[in-house]
Formats: structure tokens, sequence, C-alpha cells
């Protein structure tokens, strides 16, 4: 059961984190140029599709468990999207720290949640 409850709070984590980065994406004086909004708007629109994915994900936890993995796909390179802006000088340091915090606390959760489910069985869901 423990196994199930890490894999659903990893589910969760991920929806709520892309519904809030969604809605600050809808924001585009937060980047300081208004020419990124259609940008913007779009990767908003994948994140509120992602964390359906993820609320789908926890309908049958352990069954779709390999969500995370893809899950983590994706926040690997939205990581390395923000470390190319900042060595491109497109943003300071500072701009992106939240997010790497948050990107890297994700993936280490969403890690441990789907090694230790490997051996959860299905029917226990």
């Amino acid at each position: 059961m423990t196994k199930i409850l890490w894999l659903r709070a990893s589910y969760w984590a991920g929806a709520i984190a892309d519904v809030l980065t969604g809605v600050l994406t809808l924001m585009p004086g937060r980047m300081g140029e208004t020419e990124f909004r259609y940008p913007m708007e779009l990767a908003a629109s994948a994140m509120f599709c992602w964390a359906g994915l993820l609320i789908w994900a926890d309908r049958r936890p352990v069954e779709r468990r390999g969500v995370l993995v893809t899950t983590i796909a994706v926040v690997v390179g939205l990581l390395a999207t923000s470390v190319y802006a900042v060595t491109s000088d497109i943003f300071a340091l500072q701009k992106i720290i939240p997010t790497t915090v948050m990107g890297i606390v994700l993936i280490a959760l969403f890690s441990f949640s789907y090694l230790n489910a490997r051996n959860a069985e299905p029917d226990s869901q």
C-alpha cells in the first residue's frame, strides 16, 4: 500500500506543478517579453494536458507507473532548456533557480516512486 501512496503522491505533485506552471506561463509579463505570448500559450496547453495525463495515471498507479519515466524525461528536457537560457544570456541564473530546484525535487520523487513500485502488484491498487 505504501508503494501506491508514493506513486499517487508523485502523480499529484507533478499534476499540481504542471497546473501552477501552466498558469504562470500564461503571464507573458513574467518573462519580460510580450512577444513570447504565443509560444508560452502553447507551452501552457502542454502543461495542462500533462497534468491530465498524470491524473489519468493515478487511476491505475502501478500499471501506469511508466508515465513517471516519460515525465522525468520531460522535466530533464525543461531543465536543459533552462541551462541553455542561462548560458545564452537569455535569462539570469536567479530567474531559473526556483524551477530548477522544483524540477530536481520532482525528478527525485518520481524516480524513487517508480523504482519503489517496480515489484508492486497491479491488483493491490
